[in-house]
């Protein structure tokens, strides 16, 4: 006990020491972190320290002081300008920080994936400090079971979502939200003032306003939407919206900016642009599109030359930086494209209007033109703005049907741009391009979106042409860029489009995979691995069971991302990469647009630690959308199948686990689950997982098998399908 109080009367000397004083940062660091220590119970902001320790240093002072000892790990922020001591940091000198994202369970625990480590780092349910599924973290290694990390979250560096929906329970001076997803175990609390009017028990969209972070508090938030008295798919396709991060409403001041936009086009403006408005221009899209980006001119030059025109709508013309309009479409990143909607990355007024390429209209572009001569080979190219104006609105079934039959509009002009898309196709798999093409499942849909049929989207010469001349323009942009920098003698920042060779283990992997099949894949080369691939994606056109090794293939490959560190991209055999071409629904487009422009005739170097952390914005609002679509793609599939209960289908065993069967029906390609338990007989996994054996009778089944089954219940809330294996007598 006297010891206490001896320590209690050193710690008041020490602050009467400082009274009045003006600490050196060092000190200032110092104190603060004692004061902390000293009560590790207790939160405070800059105010309280400076009244706590008497001193006469100003707030941005010690906020420096704490930004510093956050920066440390020796105290925590939580989040509302208070900090408290990081417990974890004061046990061990030597306790390991890492940076990592949250893979929450649903029981609570989560496991943090940091680059540094090979290993994740477990952390239990009361260590989170509210933490959620996909959040950005800092984590504090506390100790080790074995060879696992253990830790606890020391702070929330960024948040996967803010937006969550729930039910709404109200009561007369508050309310509560909770939340439908499974690993968001607190209620939010909502004032009676933020519930929008909310009835007891509506579905409504809530948005979080304070995380009351390290507390034992619900967060706080405020109703943004109410969903009640909308049919149940409705309801399904916002909440993956809002699950995966993307609302489907946009905030009042980025649609006033938005309507606000001036729509006539200005003679000055016209003046600083190449006016391309009299040169035949046409647009080709699918015939439920809204939101025309791009469009291709051509015309044919005295010497005998032709001139192709790739022009991408000026969206960098109209979303200025700094402006809230640009900070919305930074945060989406990317157009969501669900079954029956789109979740547009710019408001309505701008995608479907002021910079969509419709018909007869003159329209503000950014384009890339190329000359080919009369072998067809590029002899010039200029990059630019423009003014252009489309003569046509294709679908590309009209398109199609042009090409098929040599009659309709602008017949010559789509046949000789179609002539010359199969050569830069050819050239392009010749330099070892991947010919892969993951099958897309399509719905017809009622007028409520109920789908009425599914199947597999055809592409044809009308695709692929405009597919062919989105890549052309989208390489030599990115191309111009590296050689201009080359001879400028210093890199450009730029944004890239990079696609890694595949992952040595999983491709060697993948060759034992496509073995039990009797497949044989090299991969002792690039070369050979891409002519392998190719050859796969020429023969499952013909045999229908190495169809299942395509997406696996894929799997293999490494994920297309973007960022400043130009690698090339290995699956498309191009050196130099952007995206170009699609700035109405890709962030990513608008920053190359902004610095292609930059550097046209002049030199421009943005910072590329600044650039880089777009890019990984850009790139995680991609996988978080492809997440989505994917969601939407089961949810209506499973609603396809309730229609269909007690009906038959050839399916095929597209992959096993020890439960069961996983069959993929051929006419639909909706995939549902035969259990192991439904059968007669019990079934055991071989090594490989290529083949089930049955006991006792020693019948087999494989991956590729074609079989007989039947659907026998649907599950919407689990996105789930269970079949019935109808086996021969």
């Amino acid at each position: 006990m006297k010891i206490n109080i001896n320590i209690m009367s050193r710690k008041k000397n020490k602050n009467k020491s400082i009274k009045g004083k003006k600490l050196s940062p060092k000190d200032l660091k110092r104190h603060i972190f004692l004061l902390l220590k000293g009560t590790p119970k207790k939160r405070y902001n800059a105010k309280q320290i400076i009244k706590k320790l008497k001193i006469d240093n100003n707030s941005p002072t010690v906020h420096a002081a704490l930004d510093a000892l956050v920066k440390e790990n020796k105290i925590i922020s939580l989040g509302d300008y208070k900090y408290r001591i990081n417990k974890y940091a004061t046990q061990s000198s030597k306790a390991e920080a890492y940076e990592g994202i949250v893979d929450m369970a649903r029981s609570g625990i989560a496991f943090i994936t940091c680059d540094d480590l090979t290993e994740d780092i477990f952390v239990s349910q009361k260590n989170l400090n509210s933490a959620l599924n996909g959040d950005r973290v800092k984590v504090v290694v506390t100790h080790r079971r074995g060879r696992r990390p253990e830790g606890v979250i020391t702070e929330v560096v960024e948040r996967a979502l803010d937006n969550f929906i729930g039910t709404i329970h109200v009561s007369p001076k508050y309310a509560f939200v909770i939340p439908d997803i499974d690993n968001m175990k607190q209620d939010i609390f909502i004032p009676i003032r933020s519930t929008k009017n909310a009835k007891q028990g509506d579905k409504v969209v809530v948005k979080v306003i304070d995380w009351n972070e390290g507390e034992n508090k619900s967060p706080v938030g405020k109703v943004t939407a109410i969903l009640s008295g909308t049919n149940r798919s409705d309801v399904a396709m916002k909440s993956i919206l809002v699950n995966n991060g993307f609302d489907f409403v946009f905030p009042e001041e980025v649609e006033a900016e938005a309507n606000a936009l001036p729509t006539k086009m200005t003679e000055e403006e016209i003046a600083k642009r190449r006016d391309m408005r009299t040169i035949t221009t046409f647009t080709i899209d699918p015939d439920t599109a809204k939101d025309f980006d791009d469009a291709l001119s051509i015309q044919w030059l005295e010497n005998g030359n032709c001139e192709i025109g790739v022009h991408i709508a000026d969206v960098s013309h109209y979303v200025k930086p700094g402006t809230a309009l640009d900070k919305e479409a930074y945060e989406r990143s990317t157009s969501v494209y669900l079954v029956d909607r789109v979740a547009p990355m710019l408001p309505e007024n701008l995608s479907n209007g002021l910079c969509s390429l419709r018909p007869h209209e003159d329209k503000f572009t950014f384009s890339a033109v190329f000359t080919f001569d009369k072998n067809d080979k590029i002899v010039n190219k200029w990059f630019g703005r423009t003014v252009t104006h489309s003569d046509r609105r294709f679908t590309y079934e009209e398109a199609q049907e042009v090409l098929e039959t040599g009659k309709g509009d602008f017949n010559k002009e789509l046949k000789y741009i179609n002539r010359l898309a199969k050569k830069l196709r050819a050239a392009k798999f010749k330099n070892g391009a991947i010919a892969f093409e993951a099958e897309e499942v399509k719905f017809k849909l009622d007028e409520n979106g109920k789908p009425l049929s599914v199947y597999v989207k055809e592409r044809k010469d009308a695709h692929l042409l405009i597919e062919d001349f989105m890549l052309l323009a989208n390489k030599e942009v990115a191309t111009f860029i590296v050689e201009k920098g080359k001879e400028k003698g210093k890199e450009i920042p730029f944004v890239y489009r990079v696609h890694d060779s595949p992952d040595p283990g999983k491709l060697a992997d993948f060759a034992i995979y496509a073995s039990g099949f009797g497949y044989s894949i090299d991969v002792s080369s690039p070369k050979s691995i891409s002519n392998s691939f190719n050859r796969l994606a020429k023969d499952a056109r013909e045999r229908e069971e190495l169809k299942m090794l395509e997406p696996m293939a894929i799997r293999c490959m490494a994920k297309a991302e973007y960022t400043t560190n130009n690698i090339g991209h290995y699956g498309l055999a191009f050196a130099n990469y952007a995206h170009f071409t699609s700035p109405i629904r890709r962030y990513a487009d608008v920053w190359v647009h902004r610095l292609l422009a930059k550097n046209l005739n002049d030199t421009y170097r943005m910072k590329k630690d600044e650039l880089e952390t777009q890019c990984k914005h850009i790139s995680k609002q991609e996988r978080k959308a492809m997440s989505a679509e994917r969601e939407s793609t089961k949810y209506k599939q499973v609603e396809f199948l309730q229609e269909q209960i007690g009906n038959t289908f050839e399916g095929m065993v597209s992959g096993m686990i020890d439960r069961g069967l996983f069959i993929e029906l051929i006419e639909n390609k909706c995939e549902g689950f035969v259990p192991f338990e439904s059968l007669d007989e019990r079934y055991v996994i071989e090594e490989g997982r290529m083949k089930a054996k049955s006991i006792p009778s020693g019948d087999t089944i494989k991956i590729g098998d074609v079989i007989t089954v039947k659907v026998l219940k649907t599950d919407l809330e689990k996105r789930q399908i269970e079949l019935q294996w109808i086996q021969a007598e």
